[in-house]
């Protein structure tokens, strides 16, 4: 009786449970409405897992909605292009010629400025941290938020960006993300100095394996490493990582060696990489009686075409967009699967042809993407990143 007694209730109209790029990009977006939101974060502080994120054109017009693009422009210099060239030989493919995104800003940001930049513009008080979701309930149209530390929040709208393991995902009924049988080594370096490359992204392919090196401005270097899953039969470790890298791409230039070989142990990130059927986007429930989902929670996928970010930022500007009407039955959420459901399974489907393509270790596929696929995946890549989410206006249809 007196832990029932003593038991925190919280009561707010919408809830995001998440504090990565979807989760803050709906809480900005909401506040630049003038519609409160409580954002519920299992951490201590912000995460930035996976160090840095290339945005496309899409990426950068969602975060113009949201008032904070300018501000990350200045932390980050514009991309120019792709260079392609084989593993083995470090030779170029002939399908590099005018590869470049002269027509496209791409960049390529530090996730933790991109994180910080969103939670500053937000009003104090906006994220709860140390805040793990327990369990979902429903009360009529209420829905009880259980937190691990026995507080429970009473919501009306719930949105899950807890990522691609989300809790929320799996109370809608969503399937669990599926493994493409490969992982990704990713790391990042800052040079005491300028580190000497071009504005583009630096790309080795062959033997079932890609690799990728870009510039987040003049002194800093992002880079991953994408292959089969098989090579390691547990988590390797910062300097298994590393060997593992330089050894598959021993051929490159000496510069692009030393970009790992300067990498810190703790700069070091190793995971596996899964995503949800889009069959499953397509035709599951993506919304159900106030509650929905967003980001990876709603649509992991491969980092192939690098529209994780992007379609995160995406996602929250038009749920902040359908939710801005303060009307809180579930047509704001309706309204918000309506218009990411498709966008959602296109993203998907996109990237794991690209990935088939870019991951192939068949002599004919690398003989087919020297020629002309490499070209095919770059195009795929670039309509995917002409979307355009529109402007923050409170819609009500």
């Amino acid at each position: 009786m007196q832990q029932q007694m003593d038991m925190e209730i919280i009561h707010e109209d919408i809830v995001v449970v998440g504090a990565g790029l979807a989760g803050l990009t709906t809480a900005l977006g909401l506040h630049r409405l003038g519609v409160r939101c409580l954002v519920l974060e299992s951490a201590d502080s912000l995460r930035s897992t996976g160090f840095a994120l290339t945005l496309w054109p899409n990426g950068w017009r969602a975060l113009d909605a949201v008032g904070i693009a300018d501000k990350l422009r200045g932390k980050s210099i514009r991309i120019l292009g792709y260079k392609i060239a084989s593993r083995d030989s470090n030779v170029p493919t002939s399908s590099e010629a005018d590869v470049n995104f002269v027509k496209s800003e791409v960049r390529c940001i530090r996730r933790r400025d991109l994180l910080e930049t969103l939670e500053n513009e937000l009003p104090q008080g906006t994220i709860r941290y140390s805040s793990k979701l327990d369990s979902i309930n429903e009360s009529e149209n209420i829905k009880l938020i259980h937190l691990s530390d026995g507080s429970v929040v009473r919501t009306k709208v719930l949105i899950g960006c807890d990522g691609a393991n989300s809790k929320v995902a799996k109370w809608l009924g969503l399937e669990s993300p599926i493994s493409t049988g490969r992982s990704s080594i990713r790391g990042i370096v800052d040079f005491p100095d300028e580190h000497g490359f071009e504005p583009k992204v630096h790309t080795y392919f062959g033997g079932g394996l890609r690799c990728g090196f870009i510039p987040c401005d003049r002194n800093t270097m992002y880079w991953f490493c994408n292959f089969k899953t098989l090579v390691f039969k547990n988590d390797p470790n910062p300097s298994t990582m590393k060997q593992f890298v330089l050894n598959s791409i021993r051929n490159a230039p000496e510069k692009v060696l030393n970009v790992v070989e300067c990498t810190k142990s703790d700069s070091f990130s190793y995971a596996s990489i899964k995503f949800r059927s889009p069959w499953n986007v397509l035709f599951g429930n993506i919304v159900k009686r106030n509650v929905c989902v967003a980001g990876d929670a709603l649509h992991p996928m491969p980092p192939y075409t690098s529209q994780g970010g992007g379609s995160a930022l995406e996602d929250g500007v038009v749920l902040a967009r359908c939710l801005g009407t303060k009307e809180w039955d579930d047509g704001g959420v309706r309204r918000y699967s309506q218009e990411r459901r498709w966008r959602s399974f296109s993203l998907i489907s996109v990237t794991c042809l690209v990935g088939w393509i870019q991951g192939s270790d068949s002599k004919v596929m690398g003989f087919l993407r020297k020629m002309f696929l490499a070209r095919v995946a770059l195009g795929a890549m670039v309509r995917m990143a002409g979307f355009d989410c529109g402007e923050l206006v409170a819609s009500e249809y």
